[in-house]
């Protein structure tokens, strides 16, 4: 679906909104947890071109860009991507509260594409600008905090480009995904999402 405007105002939330921000963090903050060791399985395979592994980042940055497409209210990717961080947290993160940091970050970024469109865009080009601009705030964190001494042409920008890539696709392509999968089952019915497959 091309970029159409909210059917509400991104400004007035409601308890349905604040609900689905809190269960989708909850069950992402799983997968996040899960998804550490994932990433710290597949890094010694990936030793062979270590920026490679920036290409696992997406799934951490999905409710940075499915929140905002789903609740569209100001702030919702920031508040879904905290949350889910801080379950990861409280589950055992291998990177400590860093992670909560990394989650308002990582939040942030995934925003700013639904911000600039003042919460009336929710194409496909606004969530891949979504998911890339959330890989990019997390792994600038990165290179700032744990690889500083590393090379910046060698490590540092291809794995901040490769990170990039996986949140475009993976969190950009794959939260919209996700949402044309859940219109049918009628459960996005109370969202403008939902109200606007109604009116197709």
């Amino acid at each position: 679906m091309p970029d159409s405007p909210a059917l509400a105002g991104p400004g007035r939330w409601r308890t349905v909104d604040i609900l689905t921000c809190a269960v989708l963090a909850v069950a992402f903050g799983v997968v996040f947890w899960a998804w550490n060791f994932v990433w710290v399985g597949l890094e010694p395979a990936l030793a062979f071109l270590p920026p490679l592994k920036g290409i696992l980042y997406g799934v951490w940055l999905i409710p940075a860009v499915l929140a905002p497409l789903i609740v569209r209210r100001v702030g919702a990717g920031i508040l879904t991507e905290a949350i889910a961080a801080s379950i990861s947290l409280l589950l055992g993160s291998v990177w400590g509260i860093f992670i909560v940091y990394q989650g308002l970050l990582q939040g942030l970024g995934g925003e700013l594409p639904f911000a600039a469109g003042r919460y009336r865009r929710f194409g496909a080009p606004t969530a891949l600008a979504g998911g890339a601009l959330a890989a990019f705030a997390a792994t600038l964190y990165d290179v700032i905090a744990y690889y500083p001494t590393f090379d910046l042409w060698a490590y540092k920008v291809p794995y901040i480009a490769f990170a990039m890539l996986s949140g475009a696709i993976v969190a950009g392509l794959g939260s919209k995904a996700l949402v044309k999968a859940m219109l049918p089952t009628g459960v996005l019915d109370r969202f403008p999402a939902g109200r606007e497959r109604a009116r197709i």
